[in-house]
C-alpha cells in the first residue's frame, strides 16, 4: 500500500486526453459523484487522477490496494508512543477529514472489509465510520472518492460486486489509438517520434497475441520506459527486451516470440 500525502506539485502532470474521460471526471467531481476508472494496466488511469486533482487545486491521497490491504490499514489504529496510547489516522480517514481526493488504485484487490467501509462514503451518506475510534466523519464538500480496477485482470475470483459498482460513475479507459499513443510516448520520454511510432507498432502486435497467454499485455507505461532507455543510448531491440518483453513474461519461448516481434519493429 502506498499513501500519497495530501498536497500537489507545482508542475501540472502530463495527461493526453483521449475522449470524454477528462470532462466526465471533472463534472462528476463537481457533482460529488464517486468515480470508477476501468481499464488495463498502464493506460493512464492514475495519471488522469493526478492531472484532474492538479487542475482542481485539490490535495490527492493515493492508496495502492492489494490483497493484504485491510480496513484497519486505511482507517487507522491505536499506537503506543512514549508510554501513551494514541490514535493515528489512516490514509482514508485523513483524506475525508481534509476534503481531499481519495484515489484507491486497484480497489478490487483489497479485502472485503475495505469495500464495506467504502459503501457509506460512496452513496448519499458521504460518511466514514471509524469503528476502532468510535467516530463517524461526515465528508466535507471537497472530498472526492475515486477508485480504479482492471476488469481483464484476475488473481482468483475477485471482482467488484454490483452493490459496489452501482455507487460509482464508471469511466472506461483503453490504450489510445496509434497516433495518440505515439504522441504520448514521445512526449513522456523525449525520444524521437520515429522511435515512439515503432514502439507503438510493436505494442499493438503484442496486444493482438491472444494465444500467448500473457497475464497482461504491453502497456503505454512499458513503452515509455523502453523509449527512455533508447533515449539514454540503449539499442532499441535491447530496450524492448528489457522494458517490455521481460516484464511481460518469464516463459523462454514466449519471450523469444516477443523478442522476434521487437526485432521486426526495429
Amino acid at each position: 500500500m502506498a499513501d500519497g500525502a495530501p498536497g500537489r506539485t507545482s508542475a501540472a502532470p502530463y495527461y493526453r486526453t483521449v475522449g470524454s474521460e477528462r470532462d466526465v471526471f471533472r463534472r462528476a467531481c463537481g457533482e460529488r459523484l464517486p468515480v470508477l476508472l476501468k481499464g488495463p494496466t498502464g493506460c493512464g488511469k492514475s495519471r488522469l487522477v493526478e492531472a484532474v486533482a492538479h487542475e482542481l487545486g485539490r490535495p490527492l491521497v493515493t492508496v495502492a490496494c492489494n490483497d493484504e490491504t485491510s480496513a484497519a490499514d486505511l482507517l487507522g489504529r491505536w499506537l503506543v508512543r512514549g508510554g501513551e496510547t494514541v490514535w493515528q489516522d489512516g490514509p482514508v480517514t485523513r483524506a475525508v477529514r481534509t476534503g481531499a481526493i481519495l484515489y484507491l488504485d486497484e480497489v478490487a484487490e483489497a479485502r472485503e472489509d475495505v469495500i464495506v467501509v467504502l459503501h457509506p462514503l460512496a452513496d448519499h451518506r458521504r460518511e466514514l465510520f471509524v469503528d476502532r475510534h468510535d467516530e463517524t466523519i461526515l465528508a466535507p464538500a471537497g472530498f472526492q472518492l475515486v477508485a480504479s480496477f482492471n476488469p481483464g485482470y484476475r488473481r482468483g475470483p475477485k471482482d467488484l460486486k454490483p452493490s459496489t459498482r452501482q455507487r460509482f460513475v464508471a469511466i472506461a479507459m483503453r490504450y489510445p489509438e496509434a497516433a495518440i499513443e505515439t504522441e504520448i510516448v514521445a512526449t513522456e520520454s523525449g525520444c524521437e517520434t520515429s522511435v515512439a511510432k515503432r514502439l507503438v507498432s510493436f505494442a499493438n502486435k503484442v496486444r493482438e497475441l491472444h494465444e500467448a497467454g500473457l497475464a497482461e499485455t504491453a502497456s503505454t507505461r512499458l513503452l515509455v520506459a523502453a523509449a527512455r532507455l533508447v533515449k539514454a543510448g540503449v539499442p532499441p531491440r535491447t530496450a524492448c527486451r528489457a522494458a517490455i518483453v521481460e516484464p511481460l513474461t518469464d516463459d523462454p519461448s514466449t519471450a523469444e516470440a516477443l523478442g522476434d516481434l521487437a526485432d521486426l519493429a526495429f
